[in-house]
């Protein structure tokens, strides 16, 4: 025999165990689908070892065969794999809900480097996406803008609606507010947009609860003082975790209220009206203590004074600071906060 016809031989003997291999392995994930996956499993080698043994390597070889002789010989396991090679079994599919997606997207043909045009498209995209919202009784609770430039860079701003919604108007001036301040060094060539869907929920409120009256128009105002503000000066004020008088930050503002309830330490019987800043203010000292202040605000004699109390903060950071604060009680009856720090004197408020 020539080197040719054992090549040839070898290749094809490669070719049947590689066919025979794929024909177990098909047969193999059907039994694994079933409770008895183990039981029939062994049974489903059992029948393929005889096959082999008969010379039988492939589907086609297989469904050639007689269904009665197969039951005869093979038993009813092998009847069902003849009937599977042979395309006569009936197997339910399984229904798979495939994930909705609501985006749109536009290239555009020519690049655009006004707002109207970009305009116009996320109107068209808003009416598609409330469309097949509206068709699956959704609404969208976010709005997700990309938009890319010329120069392979890309923006994207997610819109959180406050009050979820399918009105296009309603989510349109939301994009329309947002765009009215936006710049951009390079010209835009494409634009997508995509929706978050939730189901639309209806909130009821106890008895001395209330709503906000315009979700949307707030949201808007706000986008809008961002805009002509920056995102820095536009929040809810927070107090830093310090002790350093009037340092807070500013934080995005959330309409949601928390479900607990705070409850705080009830209200000093006295109250103290800071001045924003601290007035600089002129003290003359007796024995290192406050004899006389004179201030924009305030000025008398000193009749009576508690401290100095001492605070810190931040030594370690750029930021440190440290002050000696009075409580002092003037001549004519006024009684007001002062405090010493290292550029001076300055009154914090008066006490009601």
């Amino acid at each position: 025999m020539t080197e040719k016809a054992q090549s040839n031989n070898a290749q094809s003997k490669e070719d049947r165990v590689a066919k025979a291999e794929s024909m177990a392995t098909g047969f193999l994930d059907f039994a694994r689908n079933d409770k008895r996956a183990a039981d029939r499993a062994a049974e489903v080698r059992h029948i393929i070892a005889i096959l082999h043994k008969w010379g039988i390597h492939t589907l086609g070889q297989f469904a050639a065969l007689e269904k009665e002789q197969v039951s005869l010989r093979l038993g009813p396991e092998a009847v069902q794999m003849w009937e599977r090679a042979t395309g006569k079994a009936t197997r339910l599919l399984k229904l798979v809900q495939p994930p909705a997606s609501f985006a749109e997207s536009f290239e555009f043909e020519n690049e655009i480097e006004t707002v109207e045009p970009l305009l116009f498209m996320l109107r068209r995209f808003l009416q598609q996406l409330t469309l097949r919202l509206g068709a699956l009784y959704f609404v969208a609770k976010e709005l997700q803008l990309r938009i890319t430039f010329s120069d392979k860079n890309s923006y994207e701003h997610l819109f959180k609606i406050p009050e979820p919604s399918n009105t296009v108007e309603v989510l349109f001036r939301m994009l329309h507010t947002h765009l009215e301040n936006f710049t951009s060094s390079a010209p835009i060539i494409a634009v997508a947009l995509e929706a978050e869907s939730t189901k639309a929920t209806q909130q009821q409120f106890s008895l001395f609860e209330t709503a906000l009256r315009d979700p949307m128009q707030l949201s808007e105002t706000l986008a809008r003082l961002t805009g002509l503000l920056g995102a820095e000066r536009v929040g809810t004020p927070v107090l830093e975790e310090t002790h350093r008088p009037d340092a807070f930050r500013v934080e995005p503002f959330a309409w949601q209220l928390d479900d607990t309830k705070a409850t705080g330490d009830p209200l000093p019987s006295s109250a103290l009206r800071r001045f924003r800043s601290g007035t600089a203010a002129a003290v003359l000292l007796e024995q290192k203590k406050p004899a006389h202040v004179r201030s924009a605000e305030l000025q008398g004699a000193v009749v009576q004074q508690e401290g100095p109390f001492f605070a810190s903060g931040d030594w370690w950071d750029r930021n440190a600071w440290a002050r000696a604060e009075w409580d002092l009680q003037l001549a004519n009856g006024v009684l007001c906060r002062c405090h010493q720090h290292e550029q001076g004197w300055a009154v914090d408020g008066i006490y009601d």
